[in-house]
């Protein structure tokens, strides 16, 4: 196996090279964590993508494997944590309270709802909110965007979810 990439087409072979020999194993993972086919076969895409995005990171002394295996697990217990948020519940919820038809007023007492726990905290805060809840980033790069690191956007997404817990009851 090469060291690593230089140009998009050293890198597209550089992860054809990585999915046909690891492929197995980076679905057997995600298997393992989601216990869901189809979430363990989208999940595997999305490690594949991000070692493409990141392969200059890839260290040439270290292993493919071990390395997209940690790809792996990153992406898979987001996923689980993504799942568990307060927030996740509180969103289905409202999407089930929902008329099927236009949903005026129901739409519009949310989104109120979601403006005013949000203008209770921090522009910092706000943003990463948006981004983790509404533009489904990861934790790791919310706190690249933002700036802070990934304990820090934890915090503060934690502490809006408490807020949000306390407004709505939610237990």
């Amino acid at each position: 196996m090469k060291a690593i990439p230089g140009g998009k087409k050293d890198r597209s072979e550089f992860l054809r090279e990585l999915y046909t020999e690891y492929g197995g194993s980076v679905y057997g993972r995600c298997l393992f964590l989601l216990k869901n086919p189809a979430n363990a076969e989208d999940a595997m895409q999305e490690v594949f993508a991000r070692a493409l995005n990141s392969a200059d990171e890839f260290r040439a002394g270290s292993s493919p494997l071990a390395w997209l295996l940690k790809i792996a697990t990153h992406h898979c217990l987001n996923l689980l944590r993504a799942e568990q948020a307060p927030w996740r519940r509180w969103f289905e919820l409202t999407a089930l309270a929902r008329p099927k038809v236009d949903g005026g007023e129901q739409k519009m007492e949310a989104r109120e709802l979601v403006r005013s726990l949000l203008s209770r905290v921090d522009l910092e805060t706000q943003a990463a909110v948006v981004h983790y809840w509404v533009d489904g980033m990861t934790l790791e790069e919310v706190a690249a965007i933002l700036e802070r690191s990934v304990p820090t956007v934890r915090k503060r997404l934690v502490r809006f979810a408490a807020l949000t817990n306390e407004e709505l009851k939610v237990t």
